[in-house]
């Protein structure tokens, strides 16, 4: 018997300071059969920080050829591709050849991605914007998580802040420069 996807609803209020983005948004994301919580957790708070118009979930882990994430403009073309964990050079290279805004959350060690990234050829690499995102963060949204989710979420000056019930996690992003990660 096949396994199924597990869905999940987080009903978000969402205050990007830093963008200017003031949304409220329901979020129906599935969680694959083979996902972990942490891959969905960071894939919401991906879809937050760079919400705009057109972003949307992706068939994901259900289709190889796609990213978690991504911008699409009226027309049906690719305005952003957002990666989550650690991409192969060769899917980043990929991505950068096929749109211009390509955006990548590490959410497991950074540091031993950018590690296997040395050496190898990436098309614009020093356009991609990656970043590290704190396990410990992720693990505490985790531990909060149910099925049925009600988050606040606000960025100012780059501090990112999630309440859940009475509790509120509290993390940076980590810049990864992915042009100094290809040189080594």
């Amino acid at each position: 018997m096949a396994l199924t996807a597990t869905m999940y609803r987080f009903d978000i209020e969402l205050s990007d300071v830093d963008r200017g983005v003031y949304e409220q948004l329901e979020l129906r994301p599935a969680q694959h059969p083979s996902e972990t919580l942490r891959y969905l957790l960071t894939r919401v708070v991906a879809y937050c920080l760079c919400y705009e118009e057109g972003i949307t979930f992706s068939r994901g882990l259900a289709m190889a050829d796609e990213p978690a994430l991504w911008v699409k403009d009226l027309q049906g073309n690719t305005q952003a591709w957002i990666e989550i964990g650690s991409p192969s050079a060769e899917r980043l290279h990929k991505a950068s050849k096929a749109t211009a805004r390509v955006i990548v959350f590490a959410h497991n060690d950074a540091d031993q991605w950018t590690k296997t990234l040395r050496g190898k050829h990436i098309h614009h690499a020093e356009a991609i914007e990656a970043f590290a995102v704190d396990a410990a963060f992720i693990e505490a949204l985790e531990a909060a998580t149910e099925r049925s989710n009600k988050w606040t979420l606000a960025r100012n000056d780059g501090e990112i802040y999630v309440t859940v019930g009475a509790e509120t996690v509290t993390t940076r992003l980590r810049p990864i420069s992915l042009a100094d990660a290809v040189k080594g």
